[in-house]
């Protein structure tokens, strides 16, 4: 009986280590497993001083040294890179730079991060980027997504035609009619408006939009004025035509709720007029002295 005593303790001891060795495997499984995430992985993912989908606080970007924006790279005038040296130049760099300068004191302490009319919000909210510098336009809309600086250009819609063409302004566009866009874009929204019966084909970004005009896809491109000169004059063959039929004015987009860094943005953009810099920028990018 004493025997048979003993042997039931050690097997119910036995029983109770296997227990505690099945639990310690489970627990250090969840600890390592790939759906968890720790601090260096999301920092990992979005610019240092904030944590991915975090909203990056000026001092935070100071202490960071580094403002990182997003902008087009295949905007001519605005933003578009070059394939042989990897420059990106452009009216909106050259704003991006000066608020980089303004705020670090160094307009190399910038890092620009390629955004299409698509992306550009999403990599805002996802923490990928600071600031949006990328022909935005200000709509009622986006204002419930992001918040927008003050108006730091003005643009208006426009189209884009092979010369001959016989459209010459957005009444001559009839059911029929292919008319490209880019999406994500205002002017795809607009162009349903004004020509209801067009067919409209959207293409990822304006180098695309281009190309597939040039090669007979569409009739027409439309999108705003300031991009389709850009166009134009990377090809004599094509020209702008019909004026504008819509106001686009351009703002710089933070994440909601960043108010000290739309101040900041700002401050520098007044600072930019009010020292003759702005009509300067203008002139070297567009050709002529703004209406203000």
């Amino acid at each position: 009986m004493r025997k048979r005593n003993w042997l039931a303790i050690g097997l119910a001891m036995l029983a109770l280590t296997v227990l505690t060795l099945a639990g310690c495997g489970k627990k250090e499984e969840n600890n390592t497993g790939v759906a968890s995430s720790s601090p260096s992985q999301s920092s990992s993912a979005s610019p240092s001083g904030a944590s991915a989908g975090g909203t990056p606080t000026l001092d935070a970007i100071k202490s960071r040294g580094k403002l990182v924006v997003g902008v087009k790279f295949d905007t001519r005038l605005f933003g578009l890179k070059d394939p042989s040296s990897g420059n990106v130049e452009g009216f909106d760099i050259d704003i991006a730079k000066g608020l980089a300068k303004e705020l670090l004191g160094d307009e190399s302490k910038l890092e620009l991060k390629e955004v299409t009319s698509k992306t550009r919000i999403p990599m805002l909210d996802n923490g990928d980027i600071d600031l949006i510098i990328a022909t935005m336009t200000i709509t009622e809309e986006r204002k419930q997504q992001v918040d927008f600086s003050d108006v730091y250009f003005k643009a208006g819609q426009s189209l884009l035609v092979k010369k001959g063409s016989p459209i010459q302004s957005v009444a001559d566009i009839k059911k029929g009619t292919k008319v490209i866009g880019v999406k994500g874009s205002t002017s795809v929204k607009n162009i349903a408006e004004k020509a209801p019966d067009a067919t409209v084909l959207e293409f990822d970004n304006y180098q695309d939009a281009f190309t597939a005009l040039k090669a007979g896809q569409g009739d027409v491109l439309t999108t705003d004025n300031a991009i389709l000169y850009g166009m134009a004059s990377q090809d004599s063959n094509y020209e702008v035509v019909g004026g504008t039929f819509t106001d686009e004015p351009y703002g710089i987009a933070a994440k909601k709720g960043n108010a000290d860094l739309v101040a900041f943005v700002n401050g520098y953009l007044k600072k930019l007029h009010d020292s003759g810099e702005y009509d300067k920028l203008y002139e070297k990018w567009i050709g002529a002295t703004p209406i203000q």
